[in-house]
């Protein structure tokens, strides 16, 4: 495929209907990066790239998560409109996104959660992201912060660390037989459920994984399972997002994510990060064309599975990598 000459509305990829539609769409993203985010460009030199060879989507580069800690990914005539922080600990060098389109990143994440849970306005959403809420910056803040508004819902909440509270609007919202997401990050939930018990019927619970420190980290058919029991539920639902992304995929139970038109994932060879697998572990490779004015392209540090379909499973991560970002289960 040639490389385009124009470029498209960055909202067009909320139009993609297909993987042709999807890989065209990566190509041009490839080309405008690479001449308008320097940091991507000064990357794809140094390894020699020939954008005349960059002919289908295993051919583009995929920039190091990484570089998010040191560097500034951003279109160099765009200024940020918000700077997105990943979460971490008291001293760790935290990433940085910087986002020239607001309304692009809320448009990718309202699309992509009413795709997968419907109209917002027939559920309630309870979130308990007592880490995020404690620091600044938090993409998924701003993200279940949107959402809880679109609701419309008095019912629906943030939650710290006022668990009995919590506990008290799932009793109210169960009686009412009111449509509900919880929605936390892992050990908040563990904690959650040590204290009290569930037999929630028209609630979905999603965890965003992470321990955040506070807990040892677990395997996620452990962490599951001690979850469906607390709180009475037969699956547990879970989102794979991170500060470097402005897309999420989900999973409606056992771990299998599916993501948005406008977003894949890829497995790199572990040995090779320039080779793929199929049908076996692998680096996990996304392409996010919602992060249009940085970069579309990242290698992060989780390792899983890509099935025939395009879902994915998280299965562990890089030994050398940090504990951080949400998903981060350890095998």
């Amino acid at each position: 495929m040639p490389i385009v000459n124009f470029y498209m509305s960055a909202y067009h990829i909320f139009n993609i209907t297909n993987e042709d539609e999807f890989c065209e769409l990566a190509l041009e993203s490839f080309q405008y990066q690479y001449e308008n985010v320097p940091l991507y460009r000064k990357f794809c030199d140094t390894l020699g790239t020939d954008l005349k060879k960059v002919s289908k989507i295993t051919k583009i580069p995929f920039l190091p998560i990484e570089f998010f800690k040191s560097e500034k990914i951003q279109h160099s005539a765009k200024k940020e409109e918000i700077i997105f922080y990943s979460s971490g600990t008291t001293g760790t060098n935290r990433s940085k996104h910087y986002v020239a389109d607001l309304d692009l990143y809320r448009q990718s994440f309202l699309r992509s959660f009413e795709m997968n849970f419907g109209d917002l306005k027939d559920i309630t959403i309870l979130a308990l992201l007592p880490s995020y809420l404690e620091q600044k910056g938090s993409s998924l803040i701003y993200m279940v912060d949107t959402l809880i508004e679109k609701t419309a819902n008095p019912d629906s909440g943030f939650y710290l660390h006022n668990t009995d509270e919590l506990r008290q609007k799932l009793l109210k919202l169960e009686k009412k037989n009111r449509p509900t997401l919880l929605i936390g990050v892992s050990y908040a939930l563990l904690d959650l459920v040590k204290n009290h018990k569930f037999e929630l019927k028209n609630t979905l619970v999603m965890e965003t994984g992470g321990m955040k420190g506070r807990r040892k980290e677990m395997i996620r058919e452990e962490l599951h399972s001690i979850l469906k029991t607390g709180f009475g539920v037969s699956q547990i639902y879970s989102e794979y997002g991170m500060t470097e992304l402005l897309s999420q995929a989900y999973s409606k139970g056992e771990g299998v994510f599916t993501c948005p038109p406008w977003m894949k994932i890829l497995t790199r060879d572990p040995e090779d990060a320039l080779s793929y697998v199929e049908n076996k572990t692998g680096g996990i490779n996304v392409i996010d064309l919602a992060n249009r004015y940085s970069c579309s392209f990242i290698a992060t540090q989780d390792l899983g599975k890509v099935d025939a379909q395009g879902n994915f499973e998280i299965l562990g991560r890089f030994d050398t990598s940090d504990i951080r970002g949400c998903n981060l289960m350890v095998i």
